[in-house]
């Protein structure tokens, strides 16, 4: 099968990791282009370097390019205020769109969870990097027991935050905590972010909370190693820090749960840790990392679906 041809709109350190990951790792998809407004980025000079053609003139350049006509598959990693105008222009030309901005244009898509639930969609959301990697744990104790609200911490080294992060923080929380009750499965979702500023800096580090039902321990668990070990085969690095935790709520001491009042239940605590593959970035940027892992996991399993589709 020949390899699909992809373009990546921003150059900046998520599109260049994601550049990087295509042309090492991939079997189905080729890079076509590398799309920047920046002339002097490091980003571009590399995918020079590496052969890929280049435009520092943003989407407007993108389309007169030559290969434009031959690119089935765009990754947007800019920002969500920039990804409004990609997406109108990429649809005019029938572009499959992936948004690793908190955009949320299109439907939130977690490879493990619901990916091939959006096999038609023209544009899927990658949610956000604290998305990527708690959703499926609120999936994983979804599928043993009703979740009532779920709130996930996800702290990351200041230094792995760059423009783009900090200027999409709000977008982020919205975001996140929509994708915890759409994919995730929980009735409420909540997303704090923290910026650690720690030197030398940190990985990244995601507190999972759960309140269910009174439930199955030694299946939540279960369910949760599970998903790990399936998160793992497109990124390496993710991992639970310790053993999952379980803390009961009875009638006389329930949990109170702004919005929704005293609830009596199990409440379950999951510690991730997600180290970086450091093809372009530092090992420590974990919540890059896993962004440009999942586009990657994403494009290949709608080359793949669609590849069995048509020959079925």
């Amino acid at each position: 099968m020949s390899k699909v041809k992809v373009a990546i709109i921003g150059s900046g350190n998520i599109g260049t990791d994601l550049m990087i990951k295509v042309m090492r790792l991939s079997t189905s998809l080729e890079m076509a282009a590398l799309v920047g407004i920046d002339p002097g980025s490091d980003g571009l000079a590399r995918a020079r370097r590496m052969g890929v053609a280049v435009t520092d003139q943003g989407i407007d350049g993108f389309v007169k390019m030559p290969v434009f006509k031959d690119v089935r598959i765009v990754f947007d990693a800019t920002s969500a205020g920039a990804h409004a105008k990609h997406d109108a222009v990429l649809r005019k030309y029938g572009k499959q769109i992936i948004d690793l901005t908190p955009a949320a244009i299109g439907p939130y898509a977690v490879p493990v969870v619901n990916l091939d639930e959006h096999l038609n969609a023209p544009n899927v959301n990658l949610v956000t990097c604290g998305g990527q990697a708690t959703i499926p744990i609120v999936h994983a104790v979804a599928k043993i027991a009703p979740v009532h609200y779920a709130e996930i911490v996800a702290s990351i080294a200041s230094k792995s935050a760059g423009p783009g992060t900090r200027a999409n923080i709000d977008e982020f929380t919205r975001t996140t905590a929509r994708g915890l009750e759409v994919v995730g499965g929980a009735k409420r979702g909540k997303a704090i972010i923290v910026l650690n500023p720690a030197e030398p800096p940190l990985i990244m580090r995601d507190t999972v909370f759960c309140l269910t039902g009174d439930a199955d321990q030694t299946a939540i668990a279960a369910s949760v190693k599970a998903m790990v070990k399936t998160v793992q085969k497109y990124v390496p690095g993710y991992r639970l820090k310790q053993d999952v935790q379980f803390e009961r709520f009875g009638n006389n001491n329930p949990l109170h749960i702004p919005g929704l009042g005293d609830i009596p239940g199990l409440k379950v605590s999951v510690f991730l840790e997600v180290e970086g593959a450091a093809h372009y970035l530092p090992a420590y940027a974990g919540n890059l990392d896993i962004m440009t892992s999942a586009a990657l996991a994403t494009a290949e399993r709608l080359v793949e679906l669609r590849s069995a589709e048509m020959a079925a």
